[in-house]
């Protein structure tokens, strides 16, 4: 694994307590069934690539989402997309990945952007908030396998990628320990960690009562540690089989550069195939390494996927 530094131009166990098991063990376990990928309506486009909203089934909830098809017949590879955190009572379908949903239309991939349950057209998931976003990464493990299982003509569904960014980039990891195999490849930005106390005492802990629910149902991270350790993805990163390419700013004012450290040092203890690549002086958004970004994603895409 290496890691590139660039500069920037800008009695009762907690899971009972509950009847929800929030950690990676439980959701290894879990039956996927991802299925039934459908357009439901044509939204326009560009002449580079047409735009559709669309569903699939997540077990048994019904997901939204919206894909951006290229132009021509096709068959194209197909790059799922699992956006970061936007609070779900103003999240709008296919919010957050426009100019990721672009460029890759337009250079021959096939974009799919998840909407995750409780989100946009989706539906409601009551147990969501203390899932510890595996409820997200089901729906992320299931946009793949109803993708691998579609009979859309366009879809070449034996290349597959995920991209996921802040938020989704910490879905991702949960999503690729919990059943390897799904997809071909995977891509982060800016990732959450993939220790989840460090995510919890960041944004839930002390200011939310999200926070005092997760407390008083398992246990602070201090009370139960070996419980929170198998809510991490970091602790079962033996288990990845795709190739990963991540991105993060070194002054990433929301996810810490010590969290990808600490992720890619730990990918490396596994004998993962992974690069970090670090961009020097760069915030959350990345708005200019971006562009040096996209073209590692179309060589590692081209690499991984074929061209």
């Amino acid at each position: 694994m290496a890691t590139l530094v660039l500069t920037s131009m800008v009695g009762r166990s907690p899971a009972q307590a509950v009847g929800v098991d929030p950690s990676i063990p439980g959701a290894i376990a879990q039956e996927y069934s991802g299925r039934d990928l459908r357009i439901r309506k044509d939204l326009g486009g560009t002449s580079a690539y047409t735009r559709h909203a669309i569903t699939y089934e997540s077990g048994d909830l019904t997901i939204s989402g919206i894909m951006h098809k290229p132009r021509g017949k096709g068959p194209f590879p197909v790059v799922v997309l699992a956006h970061g955190y936007i609070d779900p009572e103003i999240y709008v379908t296919g919010q957050g990945f426009r100019r990721e949903q672009d460029w890759l239309a337009r250079n021959g991939y096939v974009s799919l952007h998840v909407d995750y349950r409780n989100h946009a057209g989706s539906d409601r998931d009551p147990k969501a908030d203390l899932s510890m976003r595996l409820g997200y990464a089901e729906d992320v493990i299931n946009a793949g396998l109803a993708v691998r299982e579609s009979t859309l003509s366009f879809i070449d569904s034996d290349r597959l990628a995920l991209l996921g960014r802040s938020m989704g980039g910490g879905v991702a990891f949960q999503a690729l320990v919990i059943k390897p195999g799904v997809y071909d490849a995977a891509i982060t930005y800016a990732a959450t960690s993939s220790n989840t106390a460090d995510n919890f005492n960041r944004w839930q802990r002390f200011d939310t009562s999200l926070g005092r629910r997760v407390i008083a149902e398992y246990g602070s991270p201090e009370q139960e540690p070996a419980f929170w350790q198998t809510m991490s993805a970091r602790t079962y990163f033996s288990r990845i089989t795709e190739p990963i390419l991540m991105f993060h700013g070194t002054r990433d004012e929301s996810c810490d550069i010590a969290w990808a450290r600490a992720t890619d040092a730990a990918l490396t203890r596994a004998g993962k195939d992974a690069t970090l690549v670090e961009y020097k002086g760069a915030g959350h958004y990345m708005y200019g390494p971006w562009y040096d970004s996209i073209k590692r994603v179309d060589r590692f895409l081209t690499k991984h996927l074929g061209s």
